[in-house]
């Protein structure tokens, strides 16, 4: 684990979640002794203890090398990339990083990338495809970030060269979502053959507070927003946008940091072993569809009202 120690007193408003967690046989898909709502769920994927990607590149890879610079402006501490190996294979991991402490939390700007930060695991991804390693990352920022530097230097457009480039790579990409998924600032990393989320990380368009100070002009909608905009693990999975959901430890992944580990490296482990199956044209254009489907349910409602149209006489 990183020393990365979180501040005294911080996240009190957590106790009474931890309470129930502690008290349920086991915080999974399966515990029937307890049921959390959108909004625990989204305090539990900002937990100040959850783990982040370098903590999942400590305990599940080995040899890993960080990669700094976009080799157009600078470096961003906010996503990290680099080369490991997984299981003793070669292989590139990219991920968000948050900080613990006040000084680390501004290093890593909170997790959100710049542009810098998305053109790096880009150079990154595509130095994966050239040598024929897998690409594995791990998603976890309230969304890109939105300053004017940012927008200066091409935002928008970072993010959306990603997702072109990354629906391209011919190369196995495995995607987990391991807390916060925000917005293009999440998806800018997330187009992949597999989409992973662990059981307590939420996925979004935009975050609860945003949303309700949209729809409400009031921030403290937020608990009702996050249950209309459906962006738990389970929720995503029911609408097949993502593809497997990891079970947590009872009380959240940072109650049992080795556990949580050990359950993402065997769905790691598994979601690369069915990528692996494809050839390079079959995992290309199966991802393709992929993305291209998630919209079909607002398709099947439009055919539903057209399957049958009215006849008319003249």
């Amino acid at each position: 684990m990183i020393d990365e120690t979180r501040q005294p007193g911080e996240d009190e408003t957590m106790e009474e979640i931890h309470r129930r967690l502690q008290e349920s046989e086991a915080a999974n898909l399966t515990a029937d002794a307890i049921v959390l709502d959108a909004w625990d769920r989204v305090k539990l994927a900002r937990h100040a203890d959850r783990l982040y990607t370098m903590d999942y590149v400590e305990a599940l890879f080995t040899d890993f090398t960080e990669v700094h610079g976009d080799r157009r402006f600078g470096d961003d501490s906010a996503m990290i990339a680099g080369l490991a190996r997984y299981h003793g294979e070669p292989c590139v991991v990219i991920g968000h990083q948050k900080g613990r402490t006040t000084r680390q939390r501004q290093l890593r700007n909170f997790g959100m990338p710049k542009p810098e930060g998305y053109r790096k695991a880009l150079r990154v991804m595509k130095m994966a495809e050239k040598f024929n390693r897998p690409i594995f990352t791990f998603i976890d920022t309230p969304g890109a970030y939105p300053g004017i530097d940012a927008e200066e230097r091409g935002q928008a457009e970072a993010i959306a060269y990603n997702l072109r480039e990354m629906a391209r790579l011919r190369v196995p990409v495995v995607v987990t979502v391991t807390g916060e998924g925000g917005s293009g600032g999440a998806l800018a990393i997330g187009v992949g053959d597999q989409i992973i989320m662990l059981e307590n990380s939420i996925y979004s368009v935009i975050s609860p507070e945003g949303c309700a100070s949209i729809l409400w002009r009031d921030a403290s909608y937020a608990e009702t927003a996050a249950k209309a905009l459906r962006l738990t693990a389970q929720d995503l999975f029911e609408f097949g946008l993502i593809d497997r959901i990891v079970a947590e430890p009872a009380g959240g992944a940072h109650a049992d940091p080795q556990a949580m580990s050990a359950a993402l490296d065997e769905a790691l482990h598994e979601a690369l072993a069915v990528v692996r199956d494809f050839s390079v044209e079959e995992r290309l254009r199966l991802r393709y569809e992929k993305f291209r489907k998630m919209g079909d349910f607002e398709d099947r409602f439009a055919r539903e009202r057209t399957s049958k149209p009215e006849i008319l006489e003249w």
